[in-house]
């Protein structure tokens, strides 16, 4: 949609104000813009590597759409979702005016300041844009747009929901029976001679086995992490262990390292892999005509059988406290979320998308691994965890896939698992 009436709605004056927005305030350039010169803006853009020309791509567009209200120049930098808080936080102040980061670390940048509120935006959007951050929320699934809000706020735009994982299988050698459940899964691997892949030692695997049983986990105001894997909810923190520890040591089973799940599939070792969509490509290409994917498993927990959860992870973008061009800033990262932007990569890239309108669309719902991820996403948790979570987790995890813990031995359980919390919920120095 074309705004470009825009300057002459509005006057330069009014202009620099509402564009300048909420952060570091306007630079010299609204001068210029209430003089009745055109406001020259400059902004910085951090995406991840693979999203380097998208980003350009809609750099160009969006500098294009706004042409007549200012000279808006983007500069777009290399910074994966990953990675994206610990960049962020060395220098805030020094850190890109738009950045996208993986939902888990919302509350730490928003905690330090790093994150300018996207409803304080509404003016800016609603004056340019043609929208309001209510139409914003209401174009994404309410999930997406939970993920991106914290104490009541919204700090992000949705961009993606597809950061999660499902079960990937060869439909030749596996029935829709078969996968239904760990038992019948692993049963039916060790009858073709095949491998279940899943990785263990990390805390964003193992944790769906504990939500999944009514586990939690939250993040405390100091960064440092809240748990309770060593009690009892639904079931017990033993019994969940007792489960793991049943599925890892079916000689069937192979414990994968986190990110070589497309390395074991090309292997041909692997009749089924818990994965996510960054892994599909690989996956179709190794099962040909039985590439399939489905929710995850049921598994067997102290005689009951258990929807195995997952962790639901989304993709946002955000805009910097610090910046002098905030509302600028909140239209770029408008831009690039939007549904015409999140329709682009879905085509592009196969990304699965948060705007309804996209992932309602028949090629998103004839997509075999967005599909999966939809039926499993009923059964996500919106994962928060602190630093000193992971490297406990994983190696609570690597216990279980190297079968260093005896199934019947509670007690050796028990210990393992308050050494897992008892690191996890460690203070933060």
């Amino acid at each position: 949609m074309k705004k470009k009436l825009v300057s002459v709605l509005l006057s330069a004056a009014m202009v620099a104000t509402l564009l300048a927005g909420c952060g570091g305030g306007s630079d010299d350039s609204s001068d210029g813009a209430a003089s009745g010169e055109k406001q020259a803006v400059s902004l910085r853009m951090w995406g991840a590597e693979e999203d380097q020309d998208f980003l350009k791509q809609m750099a160009e567009s969006f500098s294009e759409e706004y042409a007549d209200a200012a000279d808006i120049s983007v500069e777009v930098g290399v910074e994966s979702e990953s990675t994206a808080k610990d960049t962020v936080l060395t220098d805030v102040e020094a850190a890109a005016d738009v950045y996208s980061f993986a939902s888990d670390q919302l509350p730490d940048l928003v905690n330090a300041g790093a994150l300018q509120s996207i409803d304080d935006m509404d003016e800016a959007l609603q004056a340019y844009a043609g929208k309001s951050v209510d139409d914003v929320k209401e174009a994404n699934t309410a999930d997406s747009v939970e993920a991106c809000t914290y104490n009541d706020t919204l700090y992000a735009f949705p961009r993606t929901a597809d950061n999660g994982y499902f079960l990937f299988y060869d439909s030749s050698v596996l029935s829709e029976d078969d996968v239904a459940s760990w038992d019948s899964l692993l049963a039916a691997a060790n009858e073709a001679g095949k491998k279940v892949g899943m990785t263990l030692a990390s805390g964003w695997y193992n944790a769906s086995f504990f939500y999944s049983a009514g586990f939690t986990t939250s993040l405390n105001d100091d960064g440092s992490t809240s748990m309770d894997w060593n009690g009892d909810a639904d079931y017990s923190g033993v019994e969940v262990t007792q489960a793991m520890l049943n599925i890892a040591g079916n000689p069937a089973f192979m414990a994968v390292a986190d990110g070589d799940i497309s390395n074991q599939l090309a292997s041909g070792q692997l009749c089924a892999a818990v994965s996510g969509t960054w892994d599909a490509s690989v996956a179709q290409e190794v099962f040909g005509d039985g590439y399939a994917a489905t929710k995850l498993p049921t598994f067997t927990i102290a005689g009951d059988q258990l929807q195995q959860a997952s962790v639901s992870g989304y993709k946002m973008v955000g805009v910097n406290a610090h910046s002098k061009n905030a509302g600028w800033a909140a239209l770029l990262a408008d831009w690039i979320t939007n549904e015409d932007a999140q329709r682009t990569q879905f085509e592009e890239r196969q990304i699965g998308p948060s705007n309804k309108v996209v992932l309602e669309s028949d090629e998103v719902q004839s997509n075999v691994a967005l599909s999966a991820l939809a039926a499993q996403n009923e059964y996500g948790v919106v994962q928060f965890a602190g630093q000193n979570f992971w490297d406990p987790a994983a190696t609570f995890g690597e216990m279980v896939a190297k079968g260093e813990l005896d199934v019947n031995d509670t007690a050796g359980i028990q210990a393992a698992l308050d050494t897992l919390e008892d690191g996890a919920t460690a203070p933060i120095n």
